[in-house]
């Protein structure tokens, strides 16, 4: 059963605050709500800047942040896990014990470096790490357990949390998971269903195939993954289809009923209503600001439309003395975006304040399928649709090399390139080891240099990146 997210309660005065007479009141520098990747590195700056800082975070099993523990980390080591087993082949039974051999390597791992996060902090003796749920008492004042915390600075780092949509039976399934549930479960499941079509349903759906089991992925738009270059899209789902990874699209889940011993899920198609039985249903609908509990509007601070937290170019709430920075902030959640959120903010507290949003630069991302998928910039369609005159280059992954060295020939390279000026407007990279060389389109998109400049280049042999070479040539 998905486990829904409550706000700690805690006694009210008349006024709506919390009443302190009863409470422990300490006096700090800062306190930083939420241990993430943005907060935790701000509270090593700040206490190697002599400040006194309190890392307030809910859980003991989320200290270093959602990447280490829930997200990034834990699921590459299951891909990578995913992807040995897929060469080793084997029956379903073979597979499912090398599944709990990697769920056991996975837990492993988080634990190691949940542990190394907690002491870089915990040892500091500027630094005191509080468990619990940290709540608004005003812009200078946040209550946790049994005591508040009163501070000149307050930041927010809190995250974001799976969205469950209001389907009937969904919440009630025992067979319905969300990403941070599921990466706890160490049986493999036969029948493998995910609602929602995006990105975090896209890594599972290819890790799981990889470990053998079948699944099928139901997301309500037509297009596959709309945001992306239509070219790429479809070369991504042909290989996913090509794995036996079944997309059901145009599809509205009607309700989930629970059977002695699986999940059936209703759904309504383009072709009429259809059941599609699961022994798990990830849930994998999107993420919202995880806000819930804060009490935000004690301290002023005010939420966008979408329940963000709403910040200035230098990460400053609507309250001049809080900050937030990472997925509570909305946008693009990736860890090193948090990582980059602490560097505006320590711009905007040791230095000059010349760092902030404005100045990031272009973001690239990865998705880590069997072959992963990279992107940056524009699209062709993007592109065209914003007046450039372009140039396109395409590569197929077959022509690398190192791909087939690899034995993953599969793929495609694209890159979208101004004719005028020569410099590249987009990157979409569909081929392994594409999350190492999509770094390489950051810088030189940044510098703002020729496409020439990656045509040109000496690489080492045999890599993926030289494929850039051929890859430009045409053009």
């Amino acid at each position: 059963m998905i486990d829904g997210r409550h706000a700690h309660e805690y006694a009210e005065d008349e006024r709506g605050r919390f009443d302190q007479k009863d409470k422990n009141m300490k006096k700090v520098d800062a306190v930083i709500i939420g241990f993430g990747k943005g907060g935790k590195t701000l509270a090593g700056a700040l206490a190697k800047h002599g400040r006194k800082v309190v890392m307030i975070e809910e859980s003991p099993k989320m200290y270093g942040g959602t990447c280490i523990n829930v997200a990034c980390i834990p699921t590459k080591s299951l891909v990578h896990s995913a992807e040995v087993s897929a060469l080793k082949g084997g029956d379903f039974a073979q597979q499912s014990e090398r599944f709990e051999k990697a769920i056991a390597q996975k837990d492993a791992l988080t634990a190691k470096l949940r542990d190394k996060n907690y002491h870089k902090l915990a040892d500091n003796e500027n630094i005191e790490v509080v468990n619990g749920k940290g709540s608004f008492v005003d812009a200078h004042h946040v209550a946790v357990n049994e005591e508040v915390y009163e501070a000149e600075q307050i930041f927010i780092n809190t995250g974001a949390r799976p969205f469950v949509p209001p389907v009937e039976g969904l919440q009630e399934s025992k067979y319905a998971y969300i990403s941070e549930q599921l990466l706890d479960l160490n049986k493999l499941p036969k029948r493998f269903v995910i609602i929602g079509g995006g990105y975090i349903g896209m890594e599972f759906a290819s890790m799981y195939a990889n470990f053998g089991s079948s699944v099928t992925v139901i997301q309500d738009g037509e297009i596959f993954l709309p945001r992306e270059d239509a070219e790429i899209a479809a070369a991504v789902l042909e290989s996913l289809e090509k794995r036996n990874v079944n997309v059901i699209r145009s599809a509205k889940v009607l309700k989930v009923t629970d059977t002695a011993d699986h999940a059936v899920v209703s759904l309504h198609t383009a072709e009429g209503n259809l059941d599609v039985e699961a022994d798990v249903i990830l849930v994998a609908t999107g993420r919202r600001p995880n806000v819930e509990g804060l009490q935000l509007e004690n301290a002023g601070v005010e939420l966008t439309e979408r329940g963000a937290v709403k910040v200035n170019e230098h990460l400053q709430t609507t309250a001049e003395n809080i900050y937030a920075m990472g997925d509570v902030v909305g946008g693009l959640q990736f860890t090193y975006i948090s990582l980059d959120d602490y560097r505006i903010v320590a711009s905007a507290l040791f230095g000059d304040g010349s760092k902030t949003t404005n100045t990031r630069g272009e973001v690239p991302y990865s998705v880590f399928l069997d072959p992963a998928f990279s992107r940056i910039g524009m699209s062709e369609q993007d592109a065209i649709a914003k007046g450039y005159h372009i140039k396109v280059a395409k590569l197929n992954a077959n022509a690398i090399p190192k791909a087939n060295v690899l034995q993953k020939p599969v793929g495609l390279l694209k890159a979208v390139v101004d004719e005028e000026t020569g410099l590249i407007l987009g990157a979409h990279l569909f081929c392994e080891e594409s999350y190492e060389m999509i770094n390489l389109f950051k810088i030189v998109m940044d510098a703002k240099l020729p496409y020439t400049v990656l045509r040109d280049n000496i690489y080492t042999h045999p890599t993926m990146s030289e494929a850039l070479n051929d890859l430009f040539a045409g053009i």
